[in-house]
């Protein structure tokens, strides 16, 4: 492959990650997908609707991974949620900072970038704090006290830490056999589960938990498939295009949120290159100001009071921080990490969990107060 083509595939790659993170968008915002909503409707309401929809969009994306794999498309063991090295504490901690944040937010990362393209200014205030969060949690004060503390504490597991591995290990049974069979088990299971509720069987519902799923496979396939190079011309070892981590990637919003400042900032810095995670953080606002124009539901927001203002401003701090610090958010680790198998995604998950009841919590007890 010639430094021509390279650079014209590239560009592919981009425009194809751009076109996944409208669909993305634009499904989020015409469903309301989303995460914090889903967990908030079960604590005040007992509705585990949207948590199905989470269910079936996590279902669809293991099940879609792993069929990639299956047919050779990808290579799992090409993305850093396998890694060798389990970092549970940092995925628990900044998981619990990451899901308490989005409480106070309004949202997680993607829901904001949804909500920007609904004509939400909170959300814009949210996503510059979140981003300026996330950017110095990767390299700047905070991210010196991550790496000394909560990173520090980790197990190694011999062939990464994906359940596939796990069970291969414990069973004696090869990964190739490991894998598929796990993912039809957890995979199909979650869409069934989501499929056992009648009132579920809707077609907007049905279009969040497949439309979801379908963009997070939908990237893995472009950074994994249409993005892998065998041989870079120049230094003759494989690559996978347009990527921050060198690896295959598929949606996640926090650093890329980072990312985006940063290209923003140093547009005419010619280092400064455009990434998959950055278009995906544009193509979820397009895609929701599209739908949100179509469907006539644009609508102008802004903050109620100080305290409103301060509580969103804090859960985007705090979200910045958690989401690197545990290595993704509600879709970096819990749609994205999740459709690996990855045992540090579903740590990472539990931490975002018990962090989103505390901050239902402490909304209550403001509600109380008052």
């Amino acid at each position: 492959m010639s430094l021509t083509e390279l650079s014209s595939l590239h560009t592919q790659v981009l425009w194809a990650a751009f076109a996944v993170s409208i669909a993305f968008g634009a499904v989020a915002q015409k469903t309301h997908f989303c995460t914090m909503g889903a967990i908030s409707d079960i604590v005040n309401m007992g509705d585990w609707t949207r948590m199905r929809m989470w269910g079936m969009a996590v279902g669809t994306a293991i099940l879609g991974f792993y069929g990639m794999a299956a047919l050779g498309l990808i290579d799992p063991s090409k993305t850093f949620y396998t890694n060798p090295r389990l970092i549970w504490l940092s995925a628990l901690v900044g998981g619990a900072f990451f899901g308490f944040g989005m409480v106070l937010a309004s949202g997680c990362g993607s829901k904001t970038l949804v909500r920007i393209g609904g004509g939400s200014l909170k959300g814009l205030v949210v996503f510059f704090v979140m981003g300026v969060s996330a950017f110095a949690t990767l390299k700047g004060l905070t991210a010196v006290l991550r790496v000394k503390t909560v990173d520090a504490v980790a197990i190694d597991i011999p062939g990464g830490t994906g359940l596939p591995n796990l069970l291969s290990q414990a069973s004696g049974l090869p990964a190739s056999t490991a894998a598929p069979l796990l993912a039809v088990l957890l995979g199909g299971g979650l869409v069934l589960w989501a499929l056992a509720s009648r009132n579920f069987r809707t077609p907007n519902h049905l279009l969040a938990g497949l439309g979801i799923g379908g963009s997070v496979v939908g990237m893995w396939w472009v950074t994994g498939h249409l993005g892998f190079v065998a041989e870079h011309p120049e230094t003759l070892d494989s690559t996978y295009l347009a990527t921050n981590s060198g690896l295959m990637e598929s949606l996640t919003f926090t650093a890329p949120m980072a990312y985006a400042i940063d290209w923003l900032v140093h547009f005419s810095d010619t280092t400064k290159v455009l990434t998959v995670g950055v278009v995906s953080v544009g193509g979820v606002v397009l895609g929701s100001w599209v739908c949100a124009l179509a469907t006539r539901s644009f609508r102008w927001e802004g903050f109620r009071d100080t305290q409103d203002t301060a509580l969103h401003i804090g859960g985007a701090v705090l979200m910045g921080m958690g989401g690197v610090t545990a290595m993704g958010c509600t879709v970096g680790q819990g749609l994205s990490g999740l459709s690996t198998l990855s045992l540090t995604s579903i740590v990472a998950v539990v931490g975002i969990v018990l962090g989103a009841l505390g901050g239902l919590r402490f909304q209550l007890w403001l509600v109380m107060r008052d």
